[in-house]
């Protein structure tokens, strides 16, 4: 830009001084006279056109600085996006807080992943366990000596699900019959849904780099 600018402010002097460049003509021949005025028309002419071709250059500049601008928002937000359903970052909203309790001890990880898959499909956007583990789609529910895993993590009864997401759709996920508020009552216990315009969830999942596949050009 600065360049441009400097061209312009340099059109703009040549023109000045090739049109005042001697203003003392009373001496001069007529055919002099003639042949100077179209020298300086011309000039003029050159010069104008040269001005309209940086002012040209000046707007394909701006425009393709725009695009790139616009094009790196759009990467931004796409890149925000893409840390929240990956795990890789906090996050907050609207959403509800599941609290399930086990006072038998019956409640398996199978029913915690049957959970967890309403809630996915009912438009969760974010989902924690326990305040521990950050639930995405490679989350693995595993149990060992009677206890559940989750991603290798040990979750002790009551289990708290925080998921992010409309919270009147993801509370009727929980509660209608034969959802996972009806699976947990008929093991012996019970399950509670809490509302919330805010819920907040931090912990983040780490993902490992791929062993054997490489991203492709395309």
């Amino acid at each position: 830009m600065a360049v441009l600018l400097a061209a312009l402010g340099f059109a703009a002097v040549a023109q000045m001084r090739l049109t005042g460049a001697d203003d003392d003509y009373s001496g001069q021949r007529r055919e002099n006279l003639i042949e100077l005025l179209e020298s300086l028309a011309a000039a003029a002419d050159r010069t104008q056109t040269q001005i309209d071709e940086l002012e040209q250059t000046r707007e394909e500049l701006l425009s393709s600085s725009e695009r790139r601008q616009i094009a790196v928002e759009e990467a931004r937000q796409r890149l925000e996006v893409l840390t929240v359903l990956t795990g890789t970052a906090a996050a907050a909203g609207p959403g509800v807080t599941i609290t399930i309790t086990d006072p038998e001890a019956a409640v398996t990880s199978t029913n915690l992943l049957n959970g967890i898959e309403e809630l996915r499909d009912a438009g969760a956007e974010a989902i924690e366990m326990n305040d521990r583990v950050r639930v995405v789609a490679s989350t693995s529910f595993t149990e060992r000596d009677g206890e559940i895993l989750v991603d290798g993590v040990k979750l002790p009864s009551p289990y708290s699900i925080e998921a992010i997401g409309s919270s009147h759709t993801l509370s009727e996920a929980v509660i209608f019959r034969g959802g996972l508020a009806d699976e947990i009552e008929r093991l012996g216990g019970k399950v509670s849904v809490e509302k919330a315009d805010l819920v907040e969830v931090q912990s983040l999942h780490s993902i490992d780099a791929p062993e054997y596949s490489q991203p492709t050009e395309s």
